[in-house]
């Protein structure tokens, strides 16, 4: 069955599928995303790691020891720095990775490559059978390595965020871009939303195999609240989120929505676009789960933990007592709706005694029949 605890009585999946219909649990399911921080893999594994020196079977090992619910892990990227042939160059440091340059330096740039970008996308072959395979394999393998531990993906999404992301033109690019050019990026966002609307109906079936949940993730707000104004999100951001949200239930997968930062304002608005809930929930913008969980009892919520200054600077007691609350207070052993996590991931500043007292605390709070 899988158990992270002697007194488990559900198995992992059972638990997850209860978390997410809103049903009573024999304690909160756990969930993270675990893949760079050395001192965790080597608190679960035994094993004397130095540096970076640890593998993806090491990080699923311990994804097996502690979690119901896991976002995809990944093994450290290396510290190279990369130029791709379209002249983007990358810098890599084990666990992150950040744009050292791009191909282009302006909003005329931008425009020109994101054409080109089009063009290729155009005339690229889209393979059915093959894409459909390739994902299959992907996720087996993964699921072998995590044994019953339950897989949440992120494997379509509407392209939104990779314009004006980092791993795009970047904001300030972004924003002169579109003031200049909307009819371009007004194209673009039409062509890719075929795209991944094309995808995802290709690959729900196969993924519905694996998990009963996926993640549309589509960061979109800073500390202060959300980018762009409502009638940017109103043409290019929530109408696709309800076009993918409604494939996938037409798959029988449930959708959660994921951004960092805080975007309480957006929430209504959100809901509205049929999502199921929501993971990430940064306390210090002021997006606290248990209030969220009692203002909005029909949505699933995850990600409430303060993966910074708890995580990385408080003490294991404390991170108890953070737990608790939310499991407490949230009702989620006679309501499910809620999944313990931390606000970000298990980064590497995170100390392995606090993310222990994370699982730990969790374990020690159960429904009693």
């Amino acid at each position: 069955m899988g158990k992270l605890f002697k007194h488990d009585v559900m198995s992992k999946m059972g638990r997850v599928k209860a978390t997410l219909n809103h049903k009573e649990v024999d304690r909160a399911a756990l969930l993270e995303q675990l893949s760079y921080n050395p001192r965790v893999i080597a608190d679960w594994t035994g094993k004397n790691i130095q540096g970076f020196d640890y593998t993806h079977d090491d990080i699923c090992q311990v994804c097996r020891l502690t979690m119901d619910i896991v976002m995809p892990p990944g093994a450290p990227c290396g510290t190279a720095r990369v130029t791709s042939p379209d002249g983007w160059v990358c810098q890599h440091d084990n666990w992150t990775t950040w744009i050292v340059a791009r191909p282009f330096k302006d909003e005329e740039g931008a425009k020109e490559w994101l054409l080109k970008r089009m063009k290729s996308m155009r005339e690229e072959r889209w393979d059915a059978e093959e894409e459909r395979r390739r994902f299959h394999d992907y996720m087996a393998a993964l699921q072998q390595r995590l044994g019953e531990t339950v897989i949440l993906a992120y494997p379509t999404n509407t392209g939104l965020c990779s314009m004006y992301g980092d791993g795009g033109m970047g904001l300030e690019i972004f924003t002169y871009f579109f003031d200049a050019y909307p009819d371009v990026f007004r194209e673009y966002m039409k062509f890719a939303m075929e795209h991944s609307v094309w995808r995802t109906r290709l690959i729900a079936d196969e993924y519905r195999k694996f998990s009963p949940v996926v993640l549309i993730a589509e960061d979109f707000s800073t500390k202060q609240g959300p980018i762009f104004p409502p009638e940017f999100l109103n043409e290019f951001h929530y109408p696709n989120i309800k076009r993918l949200a409604e494939i996938w239930h037409e798959h029988d997968v449930k959708a959660l929505y994921h951004s960092d930062g805080n975007y309480r304002k957006a929430i209504p608005d959100l809901i509205a676009c049929g999502v199921d809930g929501f993971y990430c929930l940064e306390p210090n913008c002021g997006m606290d789960v248990v209030e969220f969980k009692n203002t909005w009892p029909e949505m699933v919520w995850a990600g409430g933990v303060d993966g910074v200054d708890l995580l990385e600077w408080g003490k294991p007691a404390q991170v108890k007592a953070e737990v608790r609350r939310h499991i407490r207070e949230t009702k989620v052993l006679t309501t499910g709706g809620m999944f313990v996590a931390s606000s970000s991931e298990i980064n590497p500043p995170i100390p392995p005694e606090n993310f222990r007292a994370m699982v730990e605390a969790v374990g020690e709070m159960r429904r009693i029949n």
